[in-house]
């Protein structure tokens, strides 16, 4: 004859239970929160990579154009060659700038997919009386 299981035992047993599923929840997020980390930091080397690359290459060929254009006109309209370069640099640097933000405003946030699975995990969750 079996004899049937303590009560404490099956306690302990859904307690453990309960403590090795919020382990492996805990460990699921932190490594969701990890590739995330690694996304983002590749993310930002390669948008730096590029923002070098269009900055040296923008400021390269403004710098010759204008020494062109200044060295053509020197002797007729030299300071309205050079206004006119301040003027449109101006409203270049201000059109960028202006791109730029739209540009971050359009990124997703850091972690989104992680807040997510929170969000999830949260809502499975009974509501506390």
């Amino acid at each position: 004859m079996e004899t049937p299981p303590a009560a404490g035992h099956g306690f302990l047993e859904a307690l453990r239970a309960l403590g090795d599923s919020l382990l492996a929840s805990a460990r699921d997020r932190i490594e969701l929160i990890a590739i995330e980390v690694q996304e983002e930091k590749f993310r930002l080397i390669r948008i730096f990579i590029w923002i070098s690359g269009v900055v040296f290459a923008g400021m390269m060929a403004a710098t010759f154009v204008t020494l062109t254009l200044v060295y053509l006109f020197w002797d007729d309209a030299r300071l309205a060659v050079l206004i006119g370069f301040a003027v449109l640099y101006t409203g270049v640097l201000i059109g960028l700038m202006m791109a730029f933000r739209r540009f971050l405003a359009r990124q997703p946030r850091p972690f989104a997919a992680t807040l997510e699975e929170i969000a999830e995990d949260r809502a499975c969750m009974p509501p506390r009386n």
